[in-house]
């Protein structure tokens, strides 16, 4: 991949006053909303230990859930736990552009740290717009005289304009991240000139992009075979005709639409054996797990995972792979006894020895729960933003990323 926007050796950061922008939107215990899994803060210590370490007053700016949300909360107990793996402290302020923001990045000193509040209580955050619209928003026009470069490491949030992910970049100098530039890196490596058989798992909840997906990694020989798990291998299973009850089907509502459905038909039809469903469900009765052969369905309870018989299915195509990829859980991995699919999927994955990869926040932790993740050939922090990566869509910070390059020029 040639480089076609700055990195963090492109700068001299002494002294300077810089702002990161990272994505560490971790999963919360719904009870209690404590942080269960910080893998994405960990992810991102090698930016801030570097940028502390050549002495710059460093702000960072990040997001947590979004307005609504019941996840969606202040960033103090992020903060502590960025220190605590810096082992330097982080400074805490639940503010992003009001007088305490401003005060506090005023009194920073080189080589210290500060985390401003969740970015998305400002609604201008989150307004549609591109590039030149948000260098105008209130959070780039208040931020913006306060700081002399911008690094974005904020890979996982890369498929969204939104203003401070690409607002900086037309008014500022900026550059990657470490996360952000090794993610690009080894994923257009892996998938560039993927080893053969290459087979993508496709699962979790969202089914909507799952046809157009499927179509751009078989059609363009990224992938050669396809295996949908989770809600989207509920899904396609409705519409090959398979009557998965009236529980498994609720959950789908949303996105059960008429073209969603002929998109799931026109992709079997199309791609035939290349796209690989489950052969059974599992269900919880009377407080166990039971694998139902699709013959057997529709059930009253709803399909929670996939079977047992689909989970040694997909384990022996795996086991055969040379490069394998996978999204989304393949059920309901925080209810114990229905994390079974994910598990045997993951673990052929890695016994394969060829190259494995798995992307999004649920994935990721599901692996870790699992004490797999470090087996993998790369954990990818991206999920939305990975799918747009393999669609072959462009990532609106990388576009503003290399439209800073060319407009403040190389350094």
């Amino acid at each position: 991949m040639d480089k076609q926007f700055n990195t963090l050796e492109d700068f001299d950061f002494r002294d300077k006053t810089v702002l990161l922008r990272v994505d560490i939107n971790c999963p919360l215990d719904k009870k209690t909303l404590k942080i269960v899994n910080d893998a994405r803060i960990r992810r991102i210590v090698p930016t801030v230990r570097e940028l502390v370490g050549k002495r710059a007053r460093l702000v960072i700016l990040a997001h947590q859930s979004r307005k609504g949300g019941w996840d969606f909360i202040p960033l103090e107990q992020h903060a502590e736990l960025l220190s605590r793996h810096l082992c330097i402290p982080v400074k805490y302020v639940d503010d992003v552009i009001g007088e305490k923001a401003v005060e506090a990045i005023k009194d920073l000193e080189p080589g210290q740290v500060l985390l401003l509040g969740n970015v998305r209580e400002l609604d201008s955050e989150t307004a549609k717009g591109d590039m030149d619209m948000h260098a105008k928003g209130e959070i780039v026009t208040t931020l913006a005289p306060l700081i002399d470069y911008y690094v974005c490491d904020a890979f996982g949030a890369s498929h969204r304009s939104q203003c401070s992910l690409v607002g900086f970049e037309a008014r500022i100098p900026s550059a990657s991240g470490r996360l952000m530039a090794k993610e690009l890196y080894a994923l257009d490596a892996i998938f560039g000139d993927p080893r053969r058989p290459s087979v993508f798992i496709l699962g979790g909840a969202k089914f909507g992009d799952v046809s157009e997906m499927i179509d751009r990694v078989l059609g363009s020989g990224m992938a050669d075979t396809v295996i949908l798990v989770g809600l989207v291998g509920n899904a396609y299973l409705l519409a090959r005709g398979v009557d998965i009850g009236e529980a498994s089907s609720r959950v789908l509502q949303d996105e059960l639409t008429p073209e969603n459905l002929q998109a799931a038909k026109d992709i079997m039809s199309k791609y035939g054996q290349r796209v690989l469903l489950p052969v059974d469900v599992a269900v919880e009765r009377d407080g166990r797990r039971v694998s139902v052969n699709i013959g057997d369905l529709p059930t009253a309870e709803p399909a929670l995972d996939i079977g047992d018989a689909s989970a040694e299915k997909f384990r022996k195509v795996l086991l055969s792979s040379k490069t394998c990829f996978m999204s989304g859980p393949a059920g309901m991995i925080e209810k114990e006894g229905f994390e079974v699919g994910t598990r045997v999927i993951m673990t052929a994955m890695v016994d394969s020895g060829g190259q494995s990869v798995i992307g999004g926040g649920h994935t990721g932790g599901a692996a870790e729960r699992f004490d797999l993740a470090d087996r993998f050939s790369y954990v990818s922090t991206g999920g939305g933003a990975l799918e747009t990566f393999l669609l072959g869509k462009p990532l609106p910070v990388i576009e503003a990323l290399k439209r800073s390059r060319t407009e403040f020029g190389k350094p």
